[in-house]
């Protein structure tokens, strides 16, 4: 049995429920551990879970016409994940979300999720934050990418995620900062530089 205490943890710190609605809500998430490279989410089938990473890490992409990668998120440990539009409307997916690493995670499928919002006012606040939250983190992160130079990106990315920096292969992180791997090295390699 895996153990759940960070989940928990990361629900408390979002609304405190009461230990039947916690029981109710941990009986519908499930536990699935998923291979490296492996996808929990593909373009033009519909997300139909929102997953809780409990080990491991993830990225969601989305690909263009040229058949270029541009990185939307990360997840590692105690965080969340999804094509939120997909899950949210039912619609199919237009991202691709793959496993970096060998992992964990919980996932809740749609209809339960609304049974719960249902079923309980703080279930619907604990989900409402939840939304809230995701809301804000991509309002910030269209901020940056309309404001920022790409230094200042890397910058922020690494005082905000340092741990989440180290783990990432290259690629995946100049994607998601919407530069080149190249010019990334570039960058990575200046600021080695002024600290020596």
């Amino acid at each position: 049995m895996e153990d759940l205490t960070s989940f928990i943890e990361n629900i408390n710190k979002k609304v405190v429920l009461l230990p039947d609605e916690m029981d109710v809500l941990l009986s519908e998430f499930k536990i699935r551990k998923i291979k490296k490279r492996q996808f929990i989410v593909q373009p033009e089938f519909v997300n139909k879970h929102r997953t809780y990473v409990l080990e491991g890490s993830f990225r969601a992409y989305v690909v263009d016409e040229k058949g270029t990668e541009h990185t939307i998120q990360f997840a590692i440990e105690d965080w969340w994940i999804a094509d939120y539009n997909s899950y949210i409307y039912q619609t199919p997916a237009t991202m691709f979300i793959v496993a970096l690493e060998d992992s964990v995670i919980l996932q809740i499928n749609h209809e339960a999720e609304q049974k719960l919002k249902s079923s309980s006012h703080n279930l619907e606040t604990l989900f409402r934050l939840m939304a809230e939250k995701s809301a804000a983190f991509y309002a910030r992160r269209i901020i940056a990418m309309l404001t920022q130079n790409a230094e200042q990106r890397y910058s922020e990315f690494l005082e905000k995620f340092p741990k989440v920096a180290q783990r990432l292969p290259q690629y995946a992180l100049a994607s998601y900062l919407n530069m080149t791997t190249e010019f990334l090295s570039k960058i990575r390699n200046e600021k080695v530089k002024k600290k020596g």
